[in-house]
């Protein structure tokens, strides 16, 4: 059995859509696991109506994505584990290639296309725009590590679990980092998701130089602390 573990909050517009592509490729024995972080608006009614039973849905109060997040990955049963955003698309196969390249790595990370809300390709190479890659030092400085293209052995979220309680790391730079100090990680050139930007999404997906708009003492501190955590981890875990 696999896993893929989904956060929501208020994704009435586009995850039935999103559910569908998943559910339409996993297997019967699989689950998806949704940690619902108190929507107000019709998300779990239209997963109820979905009416499948490998959706399973629990509840999350803390109002904070990383954590909304763990509460999904703790709740999985599955031996591998797909991380999903709630208003993506799947693309065919996405499933099948990454079970197989997770027969010889820990954790994988697909290309994805970047589209507008409406599904209009605006992007169709994401790791060209991010320089996606492995390498620890390269993802502390720029994360390349993006959850809803990403999937794991149960292992690395067993690892990585707590996350750590710093606003500071994603959910999703953070197990990359567990599973590049742990294992074996692959990058996939081929895009397996339409990555979906609009108005109310978190991911900033302008050039690097644009990614953020902090102030720059913040990104130092922000990659300070992540350093902190990646040698904390690595005195802890030999």
């Amino acid at each position: 059995m696999n896993s893929v573990c989904m956060a929501t909050y208020n994704g009435e517009r586009y995850i039935r859509e999103q559910i569908n592509s998943i559910l339409s490729q996993i297997a019967t024995d699989d689950e998806v696991i949704i940690s619902d972080d108190g929507s107000t608006d019709n998300t779990l009614q239209i997963l109820n109506d979905i009416n499948d039973p490998r959706i399973h849905i629990y509840h999350n109060r803390t109002h904070w994505f990383q954590q909304n997040f763990q509460n999904a990955l703790l709740h999985a049963k599955g031996d591998i584990i797909f991380l999903s955003d709630q208003d993506d698309l799947w693309l065919p196969d996405k499933y099948q290639r990454c079970i197989k390249e997770l027969q010889t790595a820990d954790l994988v990370c697909t290309n994805s296309m970047l589209t507008d809300e409406h599904l209009n390709i605006t992007n169709s190479d994401f790791f060209s725009i991010y320089h996606s890659g492995k390498g620890i030092i390269k993802n502390i400085l720029c994360n390349t590590y993006y959850g809803a293209c990403m999937a794991f052995k149960k292992q690395i979220a067993q690892d990585a679990i707590p996350f750590p309680q710093s606003k500071e790391i994603g959910h999703d730079i953070w197990l990359g980092l567990v599973a590049e100090m742990t294992g074996t990680v692959r990058f996939i050139p081929k895009p397996y998701l339409l990555y979906r930007r609009h108005q109310n999404t978190t991911t900033n997906t302008l050039n690097l130089l644009r990614r953020s708009k902090r102030p720059l003492w913040k990104k130092i501190w922000g990659r300070m602390v992540i350093a902190f955590y990646v040698c904390k981890f690595k005195l802890q875990h030999g």
